[in-house]
């Protein structure tokens, strides 16, 4: 969060997007500038790390929004739509995905660093818009024209759903992760014992964030899974936001009644959206807890920011 907010000193302050159309003009250079601090102090393998991490977090709001719906294009129409509707991880990660796919394109990350100082230079003190920035970078790579002219912009602007081309990951730190989530999902219940909290001892945070995060992408895990997963890794006793909230999704859609009041309590006691959003919207989606999720919200509603508020009554069916 430090290095992200830094970052906007630079991409989103000095250089700012014209309307909220182009928002990705802030935030897709923002998280760019934000891994590559993570970059230089953590490794290059965490850098990648962190960026396939954001590709399996578009993926999930994409499939959240449903990847026809305009509000998840690049730069999206937003003719008569209120910008905070339109609020999503899509101009973080997609403009992310997008700057990462050009470095990879245009000669790798110092090259492309060359590239967003001149950028910042050209407009400082300036709010931009798409075209000014695509002119800019062709005129900084006028020697590779024939290689932006294979860059599919129209679908990475302007089509919905997932970007046109993937990126290249190193997928070092990811693939324990990955073989993780496997070993849970083609657990039967008489595998279940083959788990302990051995699994974790050399996972960092950011790859047990990972490892629930591609759970979460997955239909949901059996409720005897969840329970044991609890059992083994003690997840409920984790207060790091990020891992807690995606833990309580897991168990929430797993339709674990014992996690209703933490993911309420949860969703009440800090006030991002972030983190508010997606537990109230999967309480409201279990049968079991819909009427409290409710309930909750109205108790709460008028302490919570306006647009946070406005955003999830309309999840809750609560804004008419």
């Amino acid at each position: 969060v430090i290095a992200h907010e830094i970052s906007h000193s630079w991409t989103g302050n000095l250089v700012t997007n014209r309307n909220w159309q182009h928002f990705w003009l802030n935030e897709g250079h923002t998280v760019y500038l934000e891994r590559r601090i993570g970059g230089r102090l953590f490794g290059e393998q965490f850098r990648h790390f962190q960026a396939l991490a954001g590709w399996r977090e578009l993926q999930h709001s994409i499939n959240t929004l449903g990847d026809k719906n305009p509000l998840t294009n690049l730069t999206p129409n937003l003719n008569e739509v209120d910008p905070d509707v339109a609020f999503s991880s899509v101009p973080y990660e997609k403009g992310f995905a997008l700057l990462f796919y050009l470095e990879q394109l245009l000669g790798g990350p110092d090259v492309f660093m060359g590239f967003l100082k001149a950028y910042i230079q050209q407009f400082a003190y300036k709010s931009i818009e798409t075209e000014d920035w695509k002119n800019f970078l062709y005129s900084y790579f006028k020697d590779k024209v024939d290689v932006l002219d294979k860059v599919d912009w129209n679908s990475w602007f302007h089509a919905p759903g997932m970007p046109p081309a993937k990126p290249t990951y190193d997928t070092t730190l990811a693939d324990v992760c990955v073989a993780l989530c496997k070993r849970w999902i083609k657990a039967k219940e008489s595998d279940l014992g083959s788990f302990s909290s051995e699994d974790l001892k050399e996972m960092s945070s950011h790859q047990l964030i990972e490892f629930l995060v591609l759970l979460l992408l997955e239909p949901p895990l059996p409720l005897s899974h969840v329970q044991w997963m609890q059992q083994v890794y003690n997840f409920n006793a984790i207060n790091n936001s990020e891992i807690r909230l995606r833990w309580l999704r897991l168990c929430i859609r797993s339709k674990w009644e014992e996690a209703i009041p933490l993911a309420l309590k949860m969703a009440t006691e800090q006030g991002r959206m972030k983190f508010t959003r997606p537990l109230f919207r999967d309480l409201y989606n279990f049968d079991k807890s819909q009427d409290l999720a409710v309930k909750t919200f109205l108790e709460h509603r008028a302490s919570m920011h306006p647009i946070t508020a406005m955003l999830v009554a309309r999840d809750l069916k609560q804004d008419q």
